[in-house]
């Protein structure tokens, strides 16, 4: 197993612990174990597992798994590979564990070529992952249960007649979980294709091409965990004449689809808006009217930044949104919070937005959020912001890239939260 190392890395054991030999872990396993390769070929295998197919390792590694092990010719019935395969794909597709119902898979019987024994086995596979998260092993780890079914009907076949309803009763579960097997293997299928259209929405709407001139922008965008990947936090740069350019995050109420529609055409009107007024003010006055008339789009919040790059200057608003923050060089924080006005489409009366202007020195940052960054269930928003500006404060010498993963692991939301989040950082 030459291709396993500690999961906890070098330096990970407390001194004085003896080194752990992980191959040696793997042969002892009481439960059957093979190691396959993506490509479904046994790399290694244990104790546990040769004990229980009558196999040597020379036997098995190198050679694939269905080859080792094909389905029972003489049985039309037989679906332990077909079964198998799906199982590994989806651990290939989904590089998350596949646990399989009750499998009857016999396997040839060792030293009697063209025999089959019956076996029956409870099957789970998993995922060993790279450090870029494709899978570079599957772990294939089986239970034999043979026996134990046998013993379900333990009298000699010449005794059997009178359990022939035990037997039906046996054969009526085993064919419900094959059913609920397929049924679950339909669901997964339904969900991947319903995830891959979310996330190519999601993508077409929070395209950013005046992104791509300005490499000191960073983005992250991150769904609320258990959702499609989609949801209705947006960001956006634009690309103004006279060395200017904007950047706006916002933030439609919901989750899911719904709200990642809202989002999108919000989104878009900003963005017309900006190229044309070119203040944030005036822009989001302009998207308040829109909101009013868009299902779903009240209570919007959003906050848009123009950046004068010849005057290092900041104008900015805000409709109901968190603050920005702007990080100097030294490491101090300033929340550009003088321009707030309620949520989208929260006054009954048209009103101009109100904007202001903050200088800059050059090699500052400014830091967009949506609401998910900071806020958490039962804390004064004061103290997520708080949070925020002294994570900032202490990476402050780091590019804006490093900068947003950085803020995100400090927050401990790296991987998720239970909102939305969106990121924005921007070097000035």
């Amino acid at each position: 197993m030459g291709g396993f190392v500690s999961p906890r890395g070098p330096g990970a054991r407390k001194p004085g612990t003896p080194q752990l030999d992980y191959a040696a872990l793997f042969a002892a396993t009481p439960s059957p174990c093979l190691v396959l390769d993506p490509d479904m070929m046994i790399v290694d295998v244990n104790r546990a597992y040769l004990r229980a197919t009558g196999r040597t390792a020379e036997d098995l590694i190198g050679r694939h798994i269905f080859a080792a092990f094909p389905d029972n010719p003489d049985d039309p019935r037989a679906s332990g590979v077909k079964n198998l395969r799906a199982s590994l794909r989806r651990v290939l597709a989904y590089r998350e564990p596949d646990t399989m119902v009750l499998q009857k898979y016999d396997i040839p019987l060792a030293g009697h070529p063209g025999v089959f024994e019956e076996r029956w086995w409870s099957p789970i596979n998993t995922p060993v992952l790279a450090p870029d998260g494709t899978v570079s092993w599957i772990i294939h780890r089986v239970e034999d249960v043979t026996e134990f079914v046998r013993s379900c009907s333990p009298q000699p076949p010449a005794l059997r007649r009178p359990v022939v309803r035990e037997e039906m009763m046996e054969a009526e579960l085993y064919a419900r979980a094959q059913e609920l097997q397929r049924l679950n293997e339909e669901l997964r299928r339904a969900h991947a294709r319903e995830r891959q259209v979310a996330l190519a929405l999601q993508k077409a709407m929070l395209c950013c091409p005046d992104l791509d001139l300005h490499p000191e922008i960073a983005v992250r965008y991150l769904p609320a965990v258990g959702t499609l990947n989609v949801c209705g936090d947006w960001y956006d740069v634009v690309d103004l004449p006279d060395g200017c350019f904007a950047v706006a995050v916002g933030d439609v109420v919901g989750q899911g689809l719904e709200a990642a529609t809202v989002m999108g055409m919000l989104r878009s009107a900003l963005s017309a808006a900006i190229r044309a007024v070119k203040e944030p003010g005036p822009a989001l006055e302009v998207l308040g009217l829109y909101a009013g008339s868009l299902d779903g789009a009240l209570a919007t919040t959003a906050v848009q930044a123009v950046i004068d790059t010849s005057r290092c200057r900041i104008t900015y608003s805000s409709a109901g949104h968190l603050p920005p923050v702007l990080l100097h060089q030294d490491g101090s924080c300033e929340l550009l919070d003088q321009a707030t006005d309620p949520p989208l489409g929260a006054r009954l009366d048209h009103v101009a937005h109100p904007q202001a202007d903050q200088s800059y020195t050059a090699g500052d940052t400014l830091v967009l959020y949506t609401d998910g960054l900071v806020e958490r269930r039962g804390e004064d928003i004061d103290a997520g912001l708080a949070r925020l500006t002294g994570a900032v404060a202490r990476s402050s010498r780091l590019g804006p890239d490093c900068l947003a993963d950085d803020v995100l692991a400090c927050l401990n939301i790296s991987s998720g939260a239970c909102d939305d989040v969106a990121l924005l950082i921007a070097r000035l």
